[in-house]
């Protein structure tokens, strides 16, 4: 299972700070995503600013239109791939 994230902010206009439970923790750079009609709403920084984890799916959100996917940001904090990270465990999992 992929961590799960613990603490979100922003941390400047076009990136957030995260933590997981797993202690990986770093700056995801945002800026990719701003030319896309529904990431509009982060031209405003109080509204960027207001990023939290929702409860029940631990979902990285904004509203109800703004969600990113916690598992594929934890995945860019790592630098590794879906596969890379689930062969990763595999390979833990064989070795204990």
């Amino acid at each position: 299972m992929i961590a799960k994230p613990l603490q979100v902010k922003a941390n400047a206009k076009n990136s957030i700070w995260l933590i997981y439970d797993d202690g990986t923790q770093g700056i995801i750079d945002l800026s990719y995503l701003f030319h896309k009609p529904v990431f509009k709403k982060w031209e405003n920084e109080d509204f960027f600013n207001s990023v939290t984890i929702d409860k029940e799916t631990y979902a990285i959100r904004w509203d109800e239109m703004i969600e990113l996917c916690p598992d594929n940001l934890y995945l860019k904090l790592k630098g590794l791939t879906f596969e890379e990270w689930k062969s990763n465990q595999q390979t833990h999992a064989s070795n204990q």
